[in-house]
């Protein structure tokens, strides 16, 4: 609890004093209004920090499997809303590099990082991460996809954290018992992660494969290769 404070106030603080840099140099406290570099800087990294993307994502995966489920979904859902709101009100003014560079990183890490755990809440905190470096995307591309993104990935998470909070499994392994008792449920556990990894022809591979349209229409070849690659494993 004291760690998501003191995270969420330093993000807090810092989005506070980028408002109050840019009131100094403009005139006024809008934000979305011609603001300075340095300005959608601190704000964007401030936006980050909350969202849990890399590389400013080390406290998330420690606070989701630290609270109980419930709470933890609200952390992966919910908590996700204002910040990118923000982040699409400043995407005309968003520092892209800075953009690309967190979401590539987001992907990587959350793909990677993921393989090497066996706690179910540090499985779904990874990937949590993994969907915000594509949320973060869709930014440079579509607004429009931004939220379609946002909509369908808050929708496979309630189903996967509703299925695993109904089966009360921990860690992989605790779904061997799970089959004896209910099959079915944990068929619709499985179908839930596979839909959050992407894989076709299930609800999370449509996002992925507009965002990677667009990324080629955009002429972004190499950062669309990279992100497909990522979401192999």
């Amino acid at each position: 609890t004291t760690k998501y404070f003191i995270i969420q106030t330093s993000a807090a603080a810092l989005i506070l004093f980028a408002s109050t840099m840019n009131a100094w140099q403009t005139g006024h406290w809008s934000i979305t209004a011609s603001p300075s570099h340095q300005t959608t800087l601190i704000t964007t990294t401030a936006l980050l920090l909350k969202l849990g993307a890399a590389p400013t994502h080390l406290w998330y995966p420690e606070i989701l499997q630290g609270t109980t489920m419930n709470i933890a979904l609200t952390l992966a859902t919910w908590q996700k809303i204002a910040p990118l709101s923000l982040l699409m009100l400043l995407h005309t003014h968003l520092p892209v590099p800075l953009i690309l560079l967190a979401s590539t990183t987001s992907v990587l890490i959350g793909g990677l990082t993921g393989l090497n755990q066996t706690q179910t809440r540090k499985i779904l905190a990874f990937s949590s991460i993994a969907h915000m470096g594509w949320l973060l995307t869709t930014l440079v591309i579509d607004l429009k996809l931004t939220t379609l993104t946002l909509t369908i990935y808050m929708i496979m998470t309630l189903a996967t954290f509703t299925s695993m909070t109904t089966t009360t499994t921990k860690t992989i392994t605790d779904t061997n018992a799970v089959w004896s008792a209910s099959p079915a449920l944990l068929t619709l556990t499985m179908l839930s992660l596979m839909s959050l990894g992407g894989l076709p022809p299930l609800t999370g591979f449509m996002p992925k494969l507009l965002i990677l349209n667009g990324l080629i229409t955009k002429n972004l070849l190499p950062l669309g290769t990279t992100l497909a690659l990522a979401s192999l494993p």
